[in-house]
């Protein structure tokens, strides 16, 4: 079980890739019981059979069936019961009742992404299977698959699904420690996965000179639609730590009455702290003078030199207030990401997350995939311990609401 980050996909086929990234979820699942599959405890989080019979529905629903006339459903039911949030699709179940679906059964959606696999290897295979998948100019524009689409269109669809497959990648392991967290006898997912690597770099800050900045991905593989269009922006000069904030540190403003101190915090944060009684971040707690944590390898010593993870924006904002700094714009992480180590832990940035110039949603149920979620959200930038291989890069924008913690996200400071 890996969940290592590279920066690119390495070069592979369409149908290489295809089976290695659905493989990849399957992987994930062999740890579990199948106790494991329908918790939901809270609305944020979704359980492991619907992370996994979601993908699927991307295929089926996306590709499928726009591709194949004759195509079968799996169960008519499943259109209905695995939508997120894709209201060009049509009705869908609440996302606080996902954990509600006794049925169907795991056994139902494992042989559900089955008959999905056996449709798509086969469109796949008949239709340019063997191109490379970051090769854009794979297949002459009139080559078509029926009147109304393109082998073209089914290639960008099929590394998009991939994507998205990808992402609930992450997801499935972000969501299922929440859920396993709550389990008094802190069960262990896998003992490789307690994630508690030193932080690299020494603590100093690089110096960046201001000026004009190209921004957005650059390249000729795939990215999502809000990395886009690439653009310049100017910045005036900064500096920029070459290391994340780490346990130790973040215990310092623990110990200075940091959750209670108001002038480090925004207003809503403060309110966020009240109301929730937040005095640390997700899964610490102290017990027998000793700080620890929860971790998906189980119930641990907190490590001090590790990178802190699981934090809001308002306690990554409110810490490097309290240590006289800032988050840096995504603008200024994007033109600075080169000059350090990043990929562990996703880094809060102090920007809102907007459309760039230019940026245009997609017709039908794929324009709903970023932009509708452009409003009340921060920018986090780079990728963690758990995101899949092939899946990061230094255009990536993620976005969170800023009391969200569950994800694996941390701190680098600039000033």
């Amino acid at each position: 079980m890996e969940a290592t980050r590279k920066s690119e996909v390495k070069k592979t086929t369409l149908l290489e890739y295809y089976t290695t990234v659905r493989s990849q979820t399957e992987t994930l699942c062999e740890p579990l019981e199948i106790e494991d599959y329908i918790p939901q405890p809270v609305v944020d989080v979704s359980p492991p059979k619907w992370n996994i019979a979601h993908t699927t529905w991307f295929f089926e629903e996306m590709i499928l069936k726009k591709f194949l006339p004759d195509y079968k459903v799996f169960d008519e039911n499943f259109g209905f019961l695995f939508n997120s949030y894709y209201n060009s699709v049509g009705k869908r179940t609440a996302r606080d009742h996902r954990g509600a679906l006794s049925r169907p059964t795991v056994k139902q959606v494992f042989a559900y992404r089955k008959h999905v696999d056996e449709a798509m290897v086969k469109l796949i295979d008949d239709t340019g299977g063997n191109a490379s998948v970051n090769e854009r100019a794979l297949f002459a524009e009139g080559t078509l698959l029926n009147s109304r689409v393109s082998a073209r269109e089914l290639h960008g669809l099929v590394v998009l699904g991939l994507n998205h497959e990808q992402q609930h990648q992450e997801l499935f392991l972000t969501d299922l420690k929440y859920t396993f967290s709550l389990n008094p006898l802190s069960p262990v997912y896998h003992p490789d996965f307690a994630f508690e690597e030193k932080a690299s770099g020494n603590g100093s800050f690089i110096e960046i000179n201001g000026g004009i900045h190209e921004i957005g991905y650059d390249g000729d593989g795939f990215c999502f639609d809000n990395e886009l269009s690439r653009h310049k922006v100017y910045v005036e000069d900064f500096a920029i730590s070459d290391r994340l904030v780490t346990n130790a540190e973040f215990l310092e403003f623990i110990g200075a009455a940091g959750y209670h101190s108001h002038q480090w915090w925004h207003s809503d944060g403060l309110d966020w702290v009240h109301r929730e009684e937040v005095t640390n971040p997700l899964y610490w707690y102290h017990a027998d003078d000793q700080w620890r944590h929860y971790t998906l390898a189980g119930d641990r010593a907190l490590p001090l030199d590790a990178p802190v993870t699981h934090v809001s924006y308002y306690e990554a904002a409110a810490y490097a207030e309290w240590k006289g700094c800032r988050l840096p714009t995504e603008f200024e992480w994007e033109a600075a990401s080169s000059k350090f180590d990043w990929g562990k832990r996703w880094e809060w940035t102090n920007s809102a997350y907007l459309p760039y110039p230019g940026f245009k949603k997609a017709a039908g149920a794929l324009g709903e995939y970023n932009g509708k979620f452009m409003i009340n959200q921060m920018v986090l930038r780079g990728a963690s311990a758990i995101t899949p291989t092939g899946h990061s890069r230094p255009s990536y924008r993620n976005f969170f609401h800023p009391h969200l913690r569950w994800q694996f996200t941390g701190i680098r400071l600039a000033r």
